[in-house]
């Protein structure tokens, strides 16, 4: 091979490895997640003195919640630092349902598992006529067979018109658009659909809805979620 064409293979072969290398070095990845449920958009002074359009989301607040110990907390426990998938159930579930959606949890738990920071919630509704004492002994039921892990997946309780409530005016699980401008849960159906996920943030807002029964669903709620963890781990 003549002098001029190895100087020149080997200039073909080192800048493709030089932009590796430039990137690597000073390249920075930026990743967005949507987030769900407009309030408003409100007008604030920029620091550079104009003016710039601000969107308010809405900020979900759970109502209390029994665990499988018999206790009731504010919300969703440790929600302050954690950041939470949410399922919400329609019916009361006892030991033996089949509940697909809650199956794949078991997979999410797992996935997730050394990070303390993400945790897993089941809402059940109370039967008709359930007493404090039985609720709890149903959720543990419900906890050891799908082999919840403590502090990582709660199965928790409320009366079914609580949930429902929530489900539709804190959670958006009923919004047609839950991107929309602005969020009125009243004009929006009041059916729940069935195996619906959600992700809320640190800050208890909505970050995404996925439907637990698709693979390609999960998937894409693994992904977000990675995507929301490498924003706290690296741009806060």
């Amino acid at each position: 091979m003549r002098p001029r064409q190895t100087i020149l293979l080997g200039l073909l072969l080192l800048v493709p490895v030089l932009a590796f290398l430039f990137l690597y070095s000073f390249g920075r990845n930026h990743y967005a997640l949507p987030t769900y449920l407009p309030v408003r958009a409100d007008s604030v002074r920029s620091a550079a003195g104009g003016w710039q359009r601000d969107t308010v989301y809405h900020q979900a607040r759970l109502p209390q919640l029994l665990d499988a110990a018999g206790h009731l907390s504010a919300g969703l426990p440790g929600e302050s630092k954690a950041i939470y998938l949410v399922q919400v159930l329609t019916a009361p579930r006892v030991a033996g349902d089949d509940e697909p959606g809650t199956r794949d949890l078991a997979r999410l738990q797992e996935t997730f598992r050394t990070r303390s920071d993400v945790r897993l919630a089941t809402l059940v509704p109370l039967a008709a006529g359930e007493t404090t004492a039985q609720a709890a002994t149903r959720l543990q039921q419900l906890s050891e067979q799908y082999g919840t892990i403590a502090g990582k997946w709660a199965f928790l309780a409320a009366p079914a018109d609580t949930l429902a409530r929530v489900a539709r005016y804190e959670l958006g699980l009923t919004a047609l658009r839950p991107e929309h401008l602005p969020f009125n849960p009243s004009t929006e159906p009041g059916n729940l659909p069935a195996g619906r996920l959600l992700l809320l943030d640190r800050n208890r807002h909505v970050r995404g809805y996925y439907d637990a029964t698709d693979r390609h669903e999960l998937e894409r709620l693994i992904t977000e979620l990675n995507v929301l963890l490498y924003i706290y781990d690296h741009c806060h």
